[in-house]
């Protein structure tokens, strides 16, 4: 398994889990969560991938993902208190999710040929959508719009990517770095309370 595939899975599963985390604090039950759960996981990577013309689509084509998603909802129910003292309000599951999937669908969109700027577009839509989905779903404001700063470290991260994949850097060295990069800003973001200027 190398270092892509296996950041994939991990970024579907805490996706999965913030997704049923989500509808099970509404007290719906264990298909809504599941419904859920499945939506936020493979939202922003299916959006991305009918962008892009790219067919099978990745959960279809392959059936681990599924399963990565069953295993996201059911440890939601399992152990729902110790994975809310993991998290606040989703932020440590929604960090861990746009970090990994912005730099797999920048990875995607130029493995497909696309041009940089698109690259950086995909990876941030990869990574937002599915939260986006989740939120609409659960009768919330989409964090995208809200204060915080979200979209923007994706698509930070993703320049981060392109420079680095433009010098050459070892594919996996860039992937942890871009990685890091969008994990810092949202740390630093939300603890300094910071936000990007308001449009009056």
């Amino acid at each position: 398994m190398d270092l892509q595939y296996a950041l994939e899975l991990v970024g579907t599963l805490v996706f999965a889990i913030s997704g049923a985390l989500a509808i099970r604090e509404l007290e719906h039950d264990m298909f809504g969560a599941g419904f859920t759960g499945f939506i936020t996981a493979i939202g922003g990577g299916t959006l991305r991938d009918i962008l892009l013309d790219s067919y099978p689509l990745v959960w279809i084509n392959d059936v681990y993902f599924l399963y990565t998603i069953l295993l996201g909802v059911l440890a939601a129910f399992i152990f729902p208190k110790f994975l809310s003292r993991l998290r606040k309000t989703f932020f440590l599951f929604d960090t861990l999710g746009i970090a990994f999937f912005t730099v797999l669908g920048v990875e995607k969109a130029l493995s497909l040929g696309m041009r940089p700027e698109i690259a950086a577009i995909m990876g941030m839509f990869s990574a937002v959508m599915g939260g986006v989905i989740r939120d609409t779903l659960t009768n919330q404001i989409p964090i995208l719009f809200r204060k915080e700063i979200y979209a923007s470290a994706c698509l930070a991260g993703a320049i981060v990517y392109l420079i680095l994949n433009s010098f050459e850097v070892s594919r996996d060295v860039n992937l942890l770095i871009s990685i890091a990069v969008i994990i810092s800003i949202r740390l630093i973001s939300v603890r300094y309370k910071l936000s990007l200027p308001r449009l009056d």
